[in-house]
């Protein structure tokens, strides 16, 4: 039977549920309905109101939407694995909770993942801008299956211990975390406010350990301040930590404050934001951008939802984009339009190059399965996943043990990047005023 044929067959029952669409790894974004098949009724009562259901309900989920971003997925496999899944007895619902796990792990694929009712309830907390732990966001590695630090969120403990980008984890508690997967590793570190927590982390092959503890997280997702250099100009700096269901609102609110100061240009910080709702990266997009596209992703139709700038941007005034190999996701994408649209300057390090789009689906007891569903590119058409995006003034901190820049430092004269960054900014108001004279003069003359 060819794969159309047995769509229609797999599919012609039709049933809804809500879907969230997710940019990264910890966190989603917009609600929306989305149809999701199952057999004919006459096939389907046979798993109804069972632990079968809910592995036909992930399975057919990935046979139908899953992006395959390794060329690894196979469609005969996948159905050979459903008929030996849906053979066998199980007693309960821990039974069908570790069958999707296992299936799932078949991919290969970091993101699509299963999620317990109590992992399903903690991904809703983490977009809620509010919750208890040591403050960082985690990935997969798929090929040495080791955990990695997305990034530290600013001003936590974890932030404050001086975990970094990248740094492996290898350890909670004295338990190894060889094989652990990403919701067991964040069970382990989140507990009650107050208690301690013990990371063992790899770092250039040096083996450290940090003991944290844990704290109720409120994130603020912008903080500004207002600086002024030498020869002058007032600088508009703007810190966006992560992409919550805040973000937008408190960008909007920043950015007026400082139209408000007239200041000449603006830096953005985007370092070490791990990313977030890829509705609020499109939306921050659109305050500062006037026109052009600002993301598109494609499915494994080929199918491209493309988003676009709106006339609605705030300013028009010189903007430098800070991003390192902590910023992630939807920073990705916001700082991507930046660049592709030659609305600003990147400065600092390439960032980390995570470019999956991931749905959030929920199943009929109340868990969930995370499924990486498309991809997306810059408006050049660069794929980021994995690639990440290149800076156009590439600027390290100097690697020295001795150099450490505590987090009230970043957007002074002490943050070796933002410092460069500031310095290019003024290229670029010196620029834009020139121009701005250059034309007062042709309608003086005229």
């Amino acid at each position: 039977m060819d794969r159309t044929r047995m769509k229609r067959y797999l599919f012609s029952h039709k049933r809804f549920y809500k879907s969230i669409l997710l940019i990264s790894s910890l966190s989603f974004t917009i609600l929306f309905n989305q149809k999701v098949f199952s057999f004919p009724r006459s096939a389907y009562s046979l798993i109804n109101n069972g632990p079968k259901e809910i592995i036909d309900q992930a399975w057919q989920m990935i046979y139908r939407d899953y992006l395959d971003s390794t060329g690894d997925f196979n469609d005969s496999k996948w159905i050979e694995l459903r008929k030996d899944l849906l053979s066998k007895k199980y007693n309960n619902q821990e039974d069908s909770h570790e069958a999707v796990r296992a299936m799932l792990s078949t991919l290969g694929d970091p993101y699509t993942r299963f999620l317990d009712p109590k992992e399903f309830k903690e991904m809703r907390i983490d977009t809620s801008g509010e919750l208890t732990g040591i403050g960082i966001q985690l990935s997969l590695d798929i090929v040495t299956d080791d955990l990695i630090v997305v990034s530290p969120i600013e001003g936590t403990p974890a932030f404050k211990a001086g975990i970094s980008p990248k740094d492996i984890i290898i350890s909670i508690d004295g338990e190894s975390t060889k094989g652990m997967n990403i919701e067991n590793a964040v069970r382990l570190i989140r507990g009650k406010e107050g208690t301690k927590v013990r990371i063992g982390l790899k770092r250039n092959n040096k083996v450290l350990d940090v003991l944290l503890v844990r704290q109720k997280i409120e994130i603020n997702a912008v903080n500004t301040k207002l600086n002024f250099t030498n020869s002058g100009f007032a600088v508009g700096y703007i810190r966006l930590r992560q992409f919550n269901a805040n973000a937008s609102r408190e960008m909007k609110k920043a950015i007026l404050k400082m139209e408000d100061n007239k200041v000449n240009g603006y830096v953005l910080d985007l370092r070490s934001n791990p990313g977030g709702l890829l509705e609020g990266s499109i939306e921050i997009s659109r305050q500062w951008m006037n026109d052009g596209i600002i993301v598109s992703t494609q499915t494994k139709d080929g199918i491209k939802d493309v988003r676009r700038a709106t006339g609605s941007a705030l300013t028009k005034k010189p903007l430098i984009v800070l991003v390192n190999e902590g910023s992630a996701s939807a920073s990705e994408v916001l700082a991507g339009a930046i660049l592709d649209n030659n609305r600003g300057l990147l400065v600092g390090e390439k960032t980390f190059g995570k470019g999956l789009v991931q749905s959030v689906r929920t199943l009929s007891d109340g868990s969930g399965i995370t499924v990486t569903i498309a991809k997306y590119l810059t408006p050049n058409g660069i794929d980021i996943h994995k690639n990440g995006i290149e800076p156009n003034i590439k600027v390290s901190f100097p690697d020295s043990e001795s150099f450490k820049l505590n987090y009230l430092d970043l957007g002074t004269n002490k943050d070796f990047q933002y410092a460069v960054g500031e310095t290019e900014l003024v290229k670029l108001i010196y620029k834009a005023n020139k121009k701005s004279n250059f034309k007062s003069k042709i309608q003086i003359d005229s």
